[in-house]
Protein backbone atom coordinates (compact mmCIF):
# COMPACT_ATOMS: atom_id res chain seq x y z
CA UNK A 1 0.00 0.00 0.00
CA UNK A 2 1.06 3.50 -0.86
CA UNK A 3 1.94 5.72 2.43
CA UNK A 4 -0.54 7.77 3.22
CA UNK A 5 0.20 10.60 5.60
CA UNK A 6 -3.23 12.00 5.60
CA UNK A 7 -4.85 10.42 8.90
CA UNK A 8 -8.58 10.70 10.13
CA UNK A 9 -8.49 12.95 13.10
CA UNK A 10 -9.66 11.66 16.14
CA UNK A 11 -13.05 12.76 16.00
CA UNK A 12 -13.95 11.40 12.78
CA UNK A 13 -12.70 7.88 14.23
CA UNK A 14 -14.93 8.17 17.45
CA UNK A 15 -17.80 9.49 14.59
CA UNK A 16 -17.03 6.05 12.45
CA UNK A 17 -16.95 4.11 15.24
CA UNK A 18 -20.19 4.44 16.22
CA UNK A 19 -21.83 2.96 13.05
CA UNK A 20 -19.60 -0.37 13.57
CA UNK A 21 -21.90 -3.06 13.05
CA UNK A 22 -24.68 -1.16 11.31
CA UNK A 23 -26.17 -1.08 8.09
CA UNK A 24 -28.11 1.53 5.87
CA UNK A 25 -31.34 0.58 6.13
CA UNK A 26 -30.95 0.74 10.07
CA UNK A 27 -29.22 4.30 9.76
CA UNK A 28 -32.21 4.93 7.23
CA UNK A 29 -34.25 3.86 9.63
CA UNK A 30 -33.00 5.94 12.47
CA UNK A 31 -33.19 9.43 9.99
CA UNK A 32 -36.45 8.82 9.33
CA UNK A 33 -37.24 8.84 13.38
CA UNK A 34 -35.20 12.00 13.63
CA UNK A 35 -37.16 13.81 10.74
CA UNK A 36 -33.22 14.06 8.78
CA UNK A 37 -33.28 13.46 4.78
CA UNK A 38 -29.96 11.39 3.78
CA UNK A 39 -31.14 8.63 1.44
CA UNK A 40 -29.13 8.89 -2.49
CA UNK A 41 -31.98 8.11 -4.15
CA UNK A 42 -30.41 6.84 -7.84
CA UNK A 43 -27.22 6.01 -5.97
CA UNK A 44 -26.54 2.38 -6.36
CA UNK A 45 -23.44 0.37 -5.67
CA UNK A 46 -21.45 -1.38 -8.31
CA UNK A 47 -21.71 -4.79 -6.81
CA UNK A 48 -23.68 -6.33 -4.11
CA UNK A 49 -20.51 -5.46 -1.46
CA UNK A 50 -21.06 -7.67 1.51
CA UNK A 51 -19.45 -5.19 3.86
CA UNK A 52 -20.66 -1.64 4.60
CA UNK A 53 -18.20 1.36 4.39
CA UNK A 54 -18.42 3.90 6.85
CA UNK A 55 -15.89 6.89 6.66
CA UNK A 56 -16.24 10.71 5.91
CA UNK A 57 -17.21 12.79 3.05
CA UNK A 58 -14.40 14.30 1.17
CA UNK A 59 -16.43 16.53 -1.25
CA UNK A 60 -16.00 17.19 -4.86
CA UNK A 61 -17.63 18.94 -7.31
CA UNK A 62 -17.69 19.07 -10.95
CA UNK A 63 -18.92 21.59 -13.57
CA UNK A 64 -18.14 21.76 -17.29
CA UNK A 65 -14.81 22.29 -18.43
CA UNK A 66 -13.54 25.92 -19.45
CA UNK A 67 -11.65 26.53 -22.37
CA UNK A 68 -8.66 25.36 -22.00
CA UNK A 69 -10.14 22.58 -19.41
CA UNK A 70 -8.98 22.18 -15.68
CA UNK A 71 -7.80 19.70 -13.45
CA UNK A 72 -9.94 16.38 -13.07
CA UNK A 73 -8.78 14.19 -10.80
CA UNK A 74 -5.74 15.32 -8.67
CA UNK A 75 -7.35 15.93 -5.28
CA UNK A 76 -7.01 12.44 -4.83
CA UNK A 77 -3.47 13.17 -3.31
CA UNK A 78 -5.32 15.16 -0.38
CA UNK A 79 -7.73 12.70 0.92
CA UNK A 80 -7.26 11.09 3.98
CA UNK A 81 -6.76 7.69 4.72
CA UNK A 82 -10.60 6.00 5.42
CA UNK A 83 -12.41 9.02 3.89
CA UNK A 84 -15.32 8.49 1.10
CA UNK A 85 -14.92 10.84 -1.57
CA UNK A 86 -18.08 11.90 -2.66
CA UNK A 87 -17.86 13.78 -5.90
CA UNK A 88 -21.14 15.95 -7.44
CA UNK A 89 -21.29 16.15 -11.61
CA UNK A 90 -25.04 17.33 -11.09
CA UNK A 91 -25.75 13.63 -11.76
CA UNK A 92 -24.58 14.02 -15.32
CA UNK A 93 -24.37 10.56 -17.36
CA UNK A 94 -22.94 11.38 -20.74
CA UNK A 95 -18.98 11.26 -19.22
CA UNK A 96 -16.76 9.81 -16.25
CA UNK A 97 -15.32 11.49 -13.36
CA UNK A 98 -13.98 8.18 -11.61
CA UNK A 99 -11.57 5.49 -13.65
CA UNK A 100 -9.25 3.09 -13.10
CA UNK A 101 -6.37 4.91 -12.30
CA UNK A 102 -7.97 6.50 -9.22
CA UNK A 103 -9.23 3.53 -8.46
CA UNK A 104 -5.90 1.83 -8.21
CA UNK A 105 -4.35 5.12 -6.11
CA UNK A 106 -7.56 5.20 -4.04
CA UNK A 107 -7.49 1.52 -3.17
CA UNK A 108 -3.24 1.68 -2.74
CA UNK A 109 -3.99 4.99 0.12
CA UNK A 110 -6.18 3.45 2.37
CA UNK A 111 -9.37 5.29 0.78
CA UNK A 112 -12.35 3.65 1.65
CA UNK A 113 -15.03 4.18 -1.07
CA UNK A 114 -16.76 6.68 -3.60
CA UNK A 115 -19.83 7.70 -4.24
CA UNK A 116 -20.66 9.68 -7.47
CA UNK A 117 -23.59 11.50 -8.33
CA UNK A 118 -22.60 10.82 -12.14
CA UNK A 119 -21.04 7.59 -14.09
CA UNK A 120 -17.51 5.77 -13.18
CA UNK A 121 -15.67 3.70 -16.38
CA UNK A 122 -13.60 1.22 -16.15
CA UNK A 123 -15.31 -1.13 -14.00
CA UNK A 124 -13.42 -4.12 -13.98
CA UNK A 125 -11.00 -2.76 -12.38
CA UNK A 126 -12.79 -1.66 -9.00
CA UNK A 127 -14.54 -5.17 -9.19
CA UNK A 128 -11.18 -6.77 -9.56
CA UNK A 129 -9.66 -5.00 -6.81
CA UNK A 130 -13.00 -5.51 -4.77
CA UNK A 131 -12.60 -1.33 -4.75
CA UNK A 132 -16.61 0.36 -3.41
CA UNK A 133 -18.04 2.25 -5.99
CA UNK A 134 -21.92 3.55 -5.54
CA UNK A 135 -22.57 5.84 -8.82
CA UNK A 136 -25.64 6.99 -10.92
CA UNK A 137 -24.37 4.35 -13.43
CA UNK A 138 -21.07 3.86 -15.51
CA UNK A 139 -20.54 4.71 -19.37
CA UNK A 140 -17.25 4.23 -21.30
CA UNK A 141 -17.00 8.27 -21.77
CA UNK A 142 -14.18 10.05 -20.51
CA UNK A 143 -14.91 13.69 -18.83
CA UNK A 144 -11.57 15.19 -19.64
CA UNK A 145 -12.04 18.56 -21.75
CA UNK A 146 -15.59 17.78 -20.56
CA UNK A 147 -16.11 18.42 -16.94
CA UNK A 148 -13.27 19.77 -14.34
CA UNK A 149 -13.05 20.06 -10.56
CA UNK A 150 -14.70 23.40 -9.23
CA UNK A 151 -13.80 23.04 -5.72
CA UNK A 152 -13.34 20.73 -2.83
CA UNK A 153 -14.85 20.07 0.90
CA UNK A 154 -17.82 22.27 -0.09
CA UNK A 155 -21.30 21.77 -0.14
CA UNK A 156 -22.23 19.43 -2.60
CA UNK A 157 -25.25 17.67 -3.79
CA UNK A 158 -25.75 14.04 -4.26
CA UNK A 159 -28.91 13.25 -5.35
CA UNK A 160 -31.40 15.33 -3.98
CA UNK A 161 -29.14 14.90 -0.75
CA UNK A 162 -26.86 17.99 0.61
CA UNK A 163 -23.24 16.39 1.41
CA UNK A 164 -20.73 18.75 3.87
CA UNK A 165 -17.30 18.35 3.99
CA UNK A 166 -17.06 15.63 6.59
CA UNK A 167 -20.15 14.33 6.87
CA UNK A 168 -20.63 10.59 7.47
CA UNK A 169 -21.26 8.47 4.55
CA UNK A 170 -22.80 4.72 5.11
CA UNK A 171 -22.61 2.74 2.68
CA UNK A 172 -23.41 -1.09 1.35
CA UNK A 173 -25.29 -3.39 -1.29
CA UNK A 174 -28.40 -1.45 -0.30
CA UNK A 175 -26.93 2.10 -1.44
CA UNK A 176 -25.62 5.41 0.37
CA UNK A 177 -26.58 7.11 3.12
CA UNK A 178 -25.18 10.77 4.15
CA UNK A 179 -25.90 11.67 7.96
CA UNK A 180 -24.76 15.12 8.94
CA UNK A 181 -21.97 15.31 10.92
CA UNK A 182 -23.24 17.08 13.69
CA UNK A 183 -26.69 14.42 14.45
CA UNK A 184 -24.11 11.83 14.21
CA UNK A 185 -23.99 10.73 17.68
CA UNK A 186 -28.10 10.71 17.40
CA UNK A 187 -28.64 8.78 14.38
CA UNK A 188 -26.03 5.99 15.34
CA UNK A 189 -27.94 5.85 18.69
CA UNK A 190 -31.46 5.73 17.56
CA UNK A 191 -29.95 3.39 14.86
CA UNK A 192 -28.80 0.98 17.43
CA UNK A 193 -32.22 1.08 19.03
CA UNK A 194 -33.88 0.34 15.81
CA UNK A 195 -31.96 -2.70 15.38
CA UNK A 196 -32.43 -4.15 19.14
CA UNK A 197 -36.05 -3.73 18.68
CA UNK A 198 -36.26 -5.91 15.31
CA UNK A 199 -33.25 -8.35 17.11
CA UNK A 200 -36.38 -8.67 19.58
CA UNK A 201 -38.66 -9.40 17.12
CA UNK A 202 -36.52 -11.62 15.10
CA UNK A 203 -36.44 -13.98 18.34
CA UNK A 204 -39.96 -14.19 19.00
CA UNK A 205 -40.08 -15.12 15.50
CA UNK A 206 -37.77 -18.34 16.37
CA UNK A 207 -39.28 -19.24 19.33
CA UNK A 208 -42.96 -19.55 17.01
CA UNK A 209 -44.71 -16.37 17.36
CA UNK A 210 -46.36 -14.87 13.94
CA UNK A 211 -45.03 -11.42 12.61
CA UNK A 212 -48.43 -10.14 13.80
CA UNK A 213 -47.79 -11.04 17.37
CA UNK A 214 -44.18 -9.79 17.58
CA UNK A 215 -44.45 -6.60 15.98
CA UNK A 216 -47.51 -5.79 17.80
CA UNK A 217 -45.78 -7.05 21.31
CA UNK A 218 -42.87 -4.71 20.57
CA UNK A 219 -44.22 -1.72 18.33
CA UNK A 220 -42.44 -2.59 15.41
CA UNK A 221 -45.69 0.00 13.46
CA UNK A 222 -43.79 3.26 15.16
CA UNK A 223 -40.12 2.69 15.31
CA UNK A 224 -39.41 4.95 12.27
CA UNK A 225 -42.03 7.42 13.37
CA UNK A 226 -40.92 10.95 14.52
CA UNK A 227 -40.93 11.12 18.30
Amino acid sequence: MTDNPLKASAEDQELVSLFAGLDTPGVSDAMDKLGLHGQALGIAPLADYSRVVVGPAYTVKYVPATVPAGTVGDYIDDVAEGDVVVIDNDGRTDCTVWGDILTQYAGLRGIAATVIDGVCRDVTKALSDGYPLFTAGRFMRTGKDRVQVESVNTTVAISTVRVASRDIVVADANGAVIVPRQRAREVAEAARQIEKVEAAIRDRIAQGDTIKQARAALGYHTLQRKA
